[in-house]
């Protein structure tokens, strides 16, 4: 598995992501804050650091979005963790909640200071103007959608959709400003990028899907094994490598091919739409004390 493991060659930072970084670049004067939007399965990989860096003197509502696809015990955890000064975090659902009230309540409780100093000026406060940023296909086009009440965003579910930057309207008091996702030049850690992955936020055509199956099932039988045993009537067995676990998961559906063989690139394709659409139920691959652990690990290194 590990000789498997360094066979991953990704394309992280397309040109059009350096154009963008540039444009986020330009528009921030324009904002007063920003909306990040993160995966609520893969919380701490797909916060992007070139977002930290770009928004750090503003205002934050961090959004985990697709918080149906993840564990809520965990996600309350996640929210918990994540929140501090300026900083508020929400966990939604794109798809089946209605969030315009929600988001922008916690968008003028974010900007009341500035809000009340206007107010203090004799200035009649204006509609507050947020960024929303996040790595691709996290659901930024689909939550300016449904703010919007119309289609005021391509949505896709494909990262890499969003291509230019657009300002939409919502209500009297919020102005969104979309951008395309961002992903960053490099990662130090080949976790982060795998994470990215399983979820869809890397274009599956640029990896070896088997591969990268491989990883995600190892990482299932770790994590939630009774879910994996549950799809795909898989039993995980000490010892077991990412390519065993594929090979049985295929067997088990009759994924086989001429002589006899297991057909393992029809069993990976399976195996990451069926995670990414949540029929594996709802997993969430990073917890809280997993940050912990490695901030401990860095602080002692």
């Amino acid at each position: 598995m590990e000789e498997q493991k360094s066979r991953l060659n990704i394309q992280w930072f397309p040109g059009h992501m350096t154009k963008a970084k540039r444009q986020m670049e330009e528009h921030l004067k324009m904002v007063d804050m920003v909306i990040e939007l993160r995966d609520a399965r893969i919380p701490d990989a797909s916060k992007n650091p070139l977002i930290d860096e770009l928004t750090a003197h503003k205002p934050r509502l961090i959004l985990l979005s697709k918080k149906d696809k993840a564990e809520a015990e965990v996600t309350a955890q996640w929210v918990s963790a994540l929140e501090k000064e300026e900083v508020r975090v929400l966990a939604v659902d794109l798809l089946h909640e209605k969030l315009e009230k929600k988001i922008t309540a916690a968008s003028q409780e974010l900007m009341q200071a500035k809000i009340e100093r206007m107010k203090r000026r004799g200035m009649r406060p204006r509609a507050i103007r947020a960024m929303v940023a996040g790595v691709p296909n996290v659901g930024k086009s689909t939550l300016i959608n449904s703010l919007a009440h119309r289609r005021a965003a391509v949505t896709g579910d494909r990262p890499g959709v969003t291509k230019a930057l657009q300002w939409v309207k919502v209500g009297k008091s919020l102005e969104l400003l979309d951008t395309p996702g961002i992903l960053w030049p490099k990662f130090e850690d080949e976790t982060i990028g795998l994470h990215l992955a399983f979820t869809g936020a890397v274009r599956d055509a640029i990896m070896d899907v088997e591969t990268l199956a491989c990883h995600l099932i190892l990482l299932l039988a770790q994590r939630k094994p009774e879910d994996l045993t549950a799809r795909f009537k898989i039993i995980p067995e000490e010892g077991m490598s990412g390519w065993d676990l594929l090979e049985a998961g295929a067997r088990k559906r009759g994924f086989l091919i001429s002589g006899g063989e297991v057909d393992l690139e029809r069993m990976a394709n399976i195996l990451l739409d069926e995670f990414r659409a949540g029929k594996m139920g709802r997993i969430t691959l990073e917890l809280p004390e997993d940050l912990e652990r490695e901030e401990n690990d860095h602080g002692t290194a």
